[in-house]
């Protein structure tokens, strides 16, 4: 039974210029044979894109892809026909399957955007590549787990092929929620920003908690606006 941190100085970090990025996870030029991933959680990127810049086309294949706005605007376009802009609030899922070339650029050409970049290993190979994007609101959020992406898009959330649940939360000062983990499950919690305590363990933004073996994940705020993200994993 465990809740380890995994402290947001120690990630990996790559600064390009135009973009600022912290890897949870091995990613790209860094390499950590002790983080290369949490089950079928591969990357969480932490990524900040200067205004009018981003990422040209480029292509991935098998890999689950989300995209979660935290401030600004995020333009994404790819070779299945998609367009769209994606803002807080929003949830962008890309199944990348047998193939699939996108673009992701800063949709403002005065402010930075700044956003987490998750990928999930996919449950099965060789699937038809999908796009979908989903707005959840604020007040969905508030005071309790919000589920975001799962399996079978229960409850109104974004399709992933990974037996996976991810849940989104916006807490209060003193505000707490607990989710429990059926047997043989284990859980990561990202804070994406504020300070919050994870199964009694003091964390910040950017803090990762990885959960084995425990009954249940709780989270208690500790100031007044944290956000966090849920992973309930096989």
């Amino acid at each position: 039974m465990s809740t380890i941190i995994r402290p947001a100085q120690s990630r990996g970090h790559a600064n390009h210029g135009w973009l600022d990025s912290f890897h949870t996870f091995s990613f790209a030029d860094y390499h950590d044979p002790e983080h290369m991933g949490f089950g079928p959680l591969r990357v969480i990127n932490e990524d900040r894109v200067q205004a009018g810049a981003g990422f040209g086309t480029h292509g991935h294949r098998d890999m689950e892809i989300l995209s979660y706005v935290i401030e600004g605007a995020l333009e994404h376009k790819d070779s299945i026909g998609t367009g769209s802009v994606i803002r807080p609030g929003d949830v962008q899922i890309m199944s990348a399957g047998t193939g699939i070339r996108h673009s992701e650029f800063n949709h403002s050409k005065t402010e930075p955007v700044h956003f987490l970049q998750i990928w999930l290993m996919p449950d099965q190979g060789n699937l038809k590549p999908r796009y979908d994007q989903k707005t959840f609101a604020d007040a969905e959020k508030r005071g309790r787990l919000r589920l975001i992406a799962s399996k079978q898009g229960r409850d109104g959330s974004v399709v992933i092929h990974q037996d996976a649940d991810i849940y989104a939360a916006l807490l209060e000062d003193g505000e707490s929620v607990e989710h429990k983990l059926k047997s043989g499950r284990k859980a990561w919690v990202q804070i994406v920003q504020g300070a919050v305590d994870v199964n009694g363990v003091s964390g910040k933004s950017g803090d990762g908690f990885a959960i084995e073996g425990e009954p249940a994940v709780s989270i208690a705020a500790r100031d007044q606006k944290p956000e966090i993200i849920v992973f309930d994993l096989p």
